[in-house]
């Protein structure tokens, strides 16, 4: 009875080290149909510039890679099944020190299953993760090809939409400019008018002490007055000339 028990044990034991070593093949096999995938399509997008050639090489790994992934989660599946005939195995046996030299031993080989599977699923997402971004920047060029292949008329009209665009741009330029320099005149001028005030009333003191000088501030406010009505044409006609001119 000892040594069918023994037998069962060493068969469970062998199916389990052969499902390892297929996965161990599988997973590496697996791993450089990923790492290659990513190199074949950027090889194929240095060669040609648009997407109108079939992605004949790019279909067949999709292929591959599904079935390489049913196949390694089929052997995931059959090894996790004999660890659990192996466990049931050590459960019922009967002599404790064997017993703990068997749970030892499937210790061992859950540890192997447990890595086995967190490869096989790191490798299968940053394979998924790859295609779809290689699909997304195909999409991308896609879109690139068809507004480059566009019509020579949509061409033309958005060529002339981006000159019109720049022109206003520099036509509200034109008139930021203007206005600041409006700005900084009108400030000049309030306070050459302040210091022309005061003048004034100083005169106008003067003038109502000595009623001869009175003549003389008369004729002075008068040139002052002309003064200032030509310098506020001149600037009038300066700023009417911006303003055609930043509206042509």
């Amino acid at each position: 009875m000892a040594a069918g028990s023994s037998n069962y044990w060493e068969d469970l034991r062998k199916q389990a080290r052969q499902l390892e070593n297929e996965l161990d093949l599988k997973l590496v096999s697996f791993s450089k149909l990923c790492t290659s995938y990513s190199s074949t399509r950027d090889g194929r997008r240095d060669r040609y510039s648009s997407d109108t050639t079939p992605l004949l090489n790019g279909s067949s790994q999709d292929r591959m890679f599904e079935t390489m992934a049913v196949e390694i989660e089929q052997l995931l599946g059959k090894l996790t099944g004999i660890n659990d005939k192996m466990a049931e195995y050590t459960n019922s046996a009967g002599v404790p020190s064997l017993n703990a030299a068997l749970m030892h031993t499937l210790q061992r080989h859950r540890d192997i299953l447990q890595d086995y599977t967190h490869e096989f699923h790191k490798t299968k997402a940053n394979f998924l993760a790859i295609r779809e971004r290689e699909n997304l920047l195909g999409s991308v060029r896609k879109d690139i090809e068809s507004y480059k292949s566009g019509s020579g008329v949509n061409n033309r009209r958005t060529e002339l939409f981006l000159k019109e665009h720049e022109h206003l741009r520099n036509s509200d330029r034109l008139i930021e400019e203007t206005i600041s320099i409006a700005m900084a005149t009108k400030e000049n001028m309030t306070s050459q008018r302040g210091m022309l005030k005061s003048i004034q009333s100083k005169m106008n003191t003067l003038a109502n002490r000595f009623p001869a000088v009175n003549s003389l501030i008369q004729r002075i406010n008068l040139r002052k007055r002309r003064d200032s009505l030509i310098l506020g044409g001149i600037i009038g006609v300066c700023t009417i000339l911006l303003l055609l001119y930043a509206f042509h």
